[in-house]
């Protein structure tokens, strides 16, 4: 089909879109609305070589995409291939669809990149936790940037990133893959990576639509308990920032189910909210299998059809990770008529996106295969200022960190202590695809942390120790190894957490639930072992989720925290606790004190933040939401108002001091809350409203201020309608939701205002040192 109308980019997008729509039979039309997947395995589970997929006489390829076919499947990541080798599969695909199909459509190109293009050799960085650690909206954009770059490079248009969904309960295993619990850093993280990943031209999709970490139990796939009110005022904000502000062309549904309705089939969801009250345009994909769930899981569809139908009608435009309910709309339709104006409704989205790609103008091909480098230094360096800025010092009584140059002798203890793959996530192409080759190794270079502290301690005799293995039950003699390898050493470096894994083949990452937060296995036994010995232990905590370790506080000389900082985070940590990088990652979430005591959220409103008074089950953490230590020391000065009551639709600005109170330099992130202590329906006790990271060197002090629309005190009212109401907010500032030493209060004035296009961020300004001491002059 060449030389038609679609094909001319002369001509207005509007009207190409009607012409292909108009080209195109029913079956060419469901074809563009699904996947294809070379994802073949054997009995032994080993992905086969995806040549199989094009041999002579052996192609389910072609059978598949007869008639067309919407998007390629994972080209690069399913099986271990090169840049070249994957692009040369992408090449022969497309050709295919150009010269052998009636249409001659491409595809669009989908590729996994949560942490990093998930592909052979390409960089690893750290996870969606560890960004968030780092509260630097700036950094991640970076990050993204250069990985759409790289997915552009090799011909791929699609990535199924950001992760936004907001942690409830830190058992749920795809923790690491998140931005934490607060819905505010979430949102402003995420949009950061969209506009980084769609300015290098890769359609940004936004995951899982809506509560997949709000599952019951902290159990993969379970229903979600959740009212609409905290739906919207919890999960719902990172989603509608990404979609109203960064512009994300892209969603997928979640797994779940609230209120006994799948998402993949919640037409108030996909359609009425998503497309009608933020205005999305985009294309929503499948999560993988989602729609033959509808049949196969939650039982609201009978046959694969019915399921398809469902889908189709709730606003999922394209099937994933292939096709098969949408081949099968058409078999026993009762409304064949509504079908047919779903189909033409969702291929408007997915043709409207292959004509800005490019892929529908005449003399469009793919690329040629070309050798590309995934693991660039460029790539490396924001790898390691991702991992550095992570790292989270959590307690440091005696001040043994940072370690003196001279340390002669270190242990280092743990079951991952000398892994370099427990530095990176389940997502992660080593953890994801390489953990069924083994031949491949990591597939690029990683140290493992004592080969790092080796070379920051170059004078020091380094040990390693596993002590206990990861989940099994240890050997007593393993054990005492470990032991007196401590008690010989100067400093024991005890690493305690995770291990990257699917559906149970490690302690963290999808499927790979805990059933309470303790360290897995024997780790807390192995970190009791250490402490008896009376030798300072630095406990290095290196997990996908917090764990509970408040046994540990005052008995341990420092603890660090650090969430899998990817394939530069063991020379990270080595330079953190050498001092050569002054920590500054904060929490993004709790970490807890008690195992079976799971603390809530903090943004729990007060019910949920008295269990001391009312329950002899203690929630308080171990380290609260924002907490991170620095080898210096900061504080802040009065918090001004530029007026003390503004209109319910006003704007009020917020100003305070922060000054670099030691002796070397470092950086901190200046943390605004608001409290709202009579509303009409209850409030957290306290909510990150504005952060801003600040860098500072020894004595220097600067000026931040933050612009607060008064939407930033907007809430779901008794009407399920976002309002500001009247009355008294409580604004405060400081280092974590528990270290808040300066306040203020605003008054708003005025009628209840329903809130219809809110303003969803908080303005942040900050004078340089130099800009703020000739402002003081």
């Amino acid at each position: 089909m060449t030389g038609e109308i679609w094909r001319d980019p002369a001509v207005d997008i509007e009207s190409r879109i009607e012409a292909v729509i108009a080209a195109l039979s029913a079956e060419e039309k469901a074809a563009q609305l699904g996947g294809f997947w070379a994802d073949q395995r054997t009995s032994d589970d080993i992905i086969a070589p995806m040549q199989d997929v094009f041999s002579e006489g052996r192609s389910p390829f072609e059978r598949v995409t007869r008639h067309g076919i919407g998007q390629l499947t994972r080209v690069f990541g399913t099986a271990p291939v090169t840049a070249r080798e994957g692009m040369a599969r992408v090449q022969e695909s497309q050709r295919h669809l150009l010269e052998n199909t009636r249409p001659g459509i491409p595809a669009i190109v989908h590729e996994e990149c949560l942490t990093g293009f998930t592909t052979l050799g390409a960089t690893v960085y750290p996870t969606a936790l560890a960004w968030a650690a780092t509260f630097s909206p700036q950094l991640v954009d970076e990050m993204a940037n250069a990985i759409g770059r790289d997915l552009a490079a090799v011909g791929v248009h699609q990535g199924l990133s950001p992760v936004l969904d907001v942690v409830t309960d830190y058992r749920w295993g795809r923790v690491e893959e998140t931005m934490g619990e607060d819905p505010y850093v979430v949102a402003t993280l995420a949009s950061a990576y969209v506009s980084g990943l769609q300015r290098a031209g890769i359609i940004a999709t936004l995951k899982h639509f809506a509560g997949h970490a709000s599952s019951r139990g902290g159990r993969n796939h379970a229903p979600v308990s959740m009212g609409e009110r905290e739906l919207r005022d919890l999960v719902l904000p990172p989603f509608e920032m990404a979609v109203r502000e960064a512009g994300a062309r892209s969603v997928m549904n979640s797994y779940t189910e609230t209120d006994r309705v799948p998402s993949a089939a919640d037409r108030w969801l996909l359609t009425d909210l998503l497309r009608g009250e933020w205005g999305f345009e985009g294309t929503v994909v499948a999560d993988y299998w989602a729609i033959a769930f509808l049949k196969s899981k939650h039982g609201v569809a009978a046959t694969m059809s019915d399921a398809g139908r469902l889908a189709l009608h709730a606003g999922i435009d394209v099937e994933l990770p292939d096709i098969s309910a949408y081949l099968e709309l058409a078999t026993d339709d009762p409304a064949p008529e509504r079908t047919a104006e779903d189909i033409d409704t969702a291929l408007r989205r997915v043709m409207r996106q292959k004509i800005e790609l490019g892929l529908l103008d005449e003399g469009w091909t793919p690329a040629d295969p070309t050798d590309y480098d995934l693991d660039s230094p460029e790539n490396r360096r924001i790898a390691r200022e991702l991992a550095e800025k992570s790292v989270i010092l959590l307690d440091n009584p005696t001040a043994l960190l940072p370690l003196p140059r001279q340390t002669s002798r270190i242990a280092v203890i743990g079951p991952c202590a000398d892994d370099a793959s427990a530095l990176m996530g389940a997502y992660s192409f080593p953890v994801h695809v390489l953990s069924r080759h083994r031949e491949f190794g990591l597939g690029l270079s990683a140290q493992p942390l004592p080969e790092a502290l080796r070379e920051v301690f170059p004078d020091a005799e380094v040990t390693v120790e596993r002590g206990v293995p990861l989940q099994t039950p240890h050997d007593p003699a393993e054990l005492a190894r470990a032991v007196d390898s401590a008690a010989a050493a100067e400093v024991a470096v005890v690493v305690v957490g995770d291990h990257a894994g699917m559906f149970g083949k490690g302690t963290s990452g999808e499927g790979s639930d805990a059933p309470s937060l303790e360290l897995p296995g024997d780790q807390r036994a192995l970190v009791d072992a250490v402490l008896e010995t009376g030798v300072p232990v630095v406990l290095l905590v290196l997990s996908g989720r917090p764990y509970a370790i408040g046994s540990f506080v005052g008995r341990a000389a420092a603890i660090v925290q650090a969430f899998m900082p990817g394939v530069e985070g063991a020379g990270a940590l080595a330079r953190v606790l050498s001092g050569e990088v002054n920590p500054s990652g904060h929490l993004p979430v709790q970490v807890p004190a008690e195992p079976t005591a799971l603390p809530h959220t903090y943004l729990a409103p007060p019910l949920g933040q008295d269990g001391d008074r009312i329950s002899n089950l203690s929630i308080a953490p171990a380290f609260p939401f924002g907490h991170g230590l620095s080898y210096t020391t900061f504080e802040l000065g009065e918090l001004a108002l530029d007026q003390a009551e503004i209109a319910t639709d006003g704007t009020v600005v917020v100003t305070t001091e922060v000054t670099n109170t030691g002796d070397r330099a470092g950086e901190t992130v200046v943390q605004l809350y608001s409290a709202d202590p009579v509303a009409q329906v209850t409030r957290p006790v306290q909510q990150l409203i504005g952060y801003a990271r600040v860098a500072l060197e020894a004595g220097e002090r600067t000026r931040v201020t933050f612009t607060v629309h008064a939407d930033r005190f907007s809430f779901t009212g008794l009407a399920r309608k976002r309002i500001v109401e009247p009355g008294e907010i409580v604004l405060s500032a400081g280092f974590s939701v528990a270290d808040r030493p300066v306040t203020a209060t605003v008054r708003l004035a005025g009628p209840v205002r329903e809130v219809l296009t809110p303003v969803l961020t908080t303005g942040v300004e900050q004078l340089s040192a130099e800009e703020h001491a000739a402002a003081a002059r």
